[in-house]
């Protein structure tokens, strides 16, 4: 795993600076467009260019199975995960909808399911990991074994290569699909906050007060069973991630160190993002925050990671849906930077400084 250790990319500022200058020349009064300017900035600086673009964009969707869903954690039982993965592949899903809409590429990467996969559902966008049915019960053991976290981590990384130097990728959008990980989302975020379960805890697909409850004595039970060894975010990772949480890690680490923006989505991916970068220096830098989740838990987890996202519609799916549904914004951003007419080239008079 030496990888792990490579350094991330360092933004570019001269581009930064470039296209900060490019804006204050455009037709319209400085910062009236708000953070479509600033989003435009800040991709010049991640792709070194003053005119940035986000496509191709990749979808990566990462599923995998918890132990942790047999406490009664989620309101739907965990044959949904593989069933959701086939919805998904036949194009049924949410992100699948809104793939084609926003003429997007979609991966799923199935790292294990207690459910079988249909053999008929694979295909070039589909790819089994098969590294192991699920993870074992984080309230009575680690999750993973050191060799479950390594191909978890190496598959998300792969992810984001095949994107890049396959298909030219510009962005990035990670999604997931497990039932049961909001509460492994909230225990991994515990470990790595020192924040108490029922700060981050919360109803995930629908539970009601008591199943909340439930949930936040269980993550407290599994922080005490493991407080002693949670001394690195990857040892947080083995014990109380998901194998789709730790793939969603490896592919923010590989976007990092090969200079590709990410765009985060809600709860259980900002986890994933929290732990990047605890794991690697320089990481925060090439994320972008989609939107704030309804679940409770994002708000601390936004807050620490300093980031203010795009969007605030209440969303609270997964499936990288609600990131999915900015890069419109971006979209337009880069064409606003790109394509306005500058005061000099419209003949428009600039404000007396």
């Amino acid at each position: 795993m030496s990888w792990l250790s490579d350094p991330a990319r360092p933004l570019n500022e001269e581009a930064r600076h470039a296209a900060a200058r490019r804006q204050a020349g455009l037709t319209k009064p400085p910062g009236s467009l708000g953070r479509l300017e600033e989003i435009a900035i800040t991709l010049a600086a991640m792709q070194g260019e003053t005119c940035p673009t986000v496509d191709p964009v990749q979808i990566l969707i990462f599923a995998g199975d918890h132990g942790v869903a047999a406490a009664g954690v989620s309101a739907y039982p965990q044959s949904v995960t593989a069933q959701m993965v086939a919805n998904m592949a036949t194009g049924g899903a949410a992100i699948s909808t809104l793939a084609r809409a926003l003429n997007a590429g979609l991966e799923l990467i199935v790292l294990g399911t207690v459910g079988e996969i249909a053999h008929e559902l694979l295909s070039p966008s589909m790819r089994l990991i098969n590294v192991a049915p699920s993870t074992r019960d984080f309230s009575h053991e680690p999750a993973m074994t050191n060799t479950e976290l390594d191909a978890c981590l190496v598959a998300g990384g792969e992810a984001v290569e095949r994107a890049v130097t396959g298909r030219g990728c510009r962005l990035i959008i990670g999604g997931e699909m497990g039932i049961g990980n909001s509460t492994t989302a909230a225990a991994l975020a515990c470990a790595l906050l020192d924040r108490p379960a029922s700060e981050l805890a919360g109803p995930g697909t629908g539970l009601d007060a008591v199943g909340i409850a439930r949930k936040v004595a269980l993550i407290e039970r599994a922080l005490q069973l493991h407080r002693a060894a949670l001394d690195t975010p990857l040892e947080a990772l083995r014990r109380v991630a998901g194998f789709e949480i730790a793939a969603l890690v490896g592919a923010h680490l590989c976007a990092a160190q090969l200079g590709v923006p990410i765009l985060v989505d809600g709860f259980i991916a900002t986890s994933a993002a929290l732990a990047a970068t605890r794991i690697l220096p320089g990481t925060r830098d090439w994320m972008l925050f989609g939107h704030r989740s309804r679940e409770p838990g994002h708000a601390v987890l936004l807050e620490a990671l300093d980031a203010e996202p795009l969007l605030d519609l209440g969303l609270r799916l997964g499936e990288g849906s609600g990131a999915a549904s900015v890069l419109p914004l971006l979209r337009l951003a880069c064409t606003l930077h790109r394509k306005m007419a500058s005061f000099a080239e419209a003949g428009v008079d600039e404000a007396p400084s």
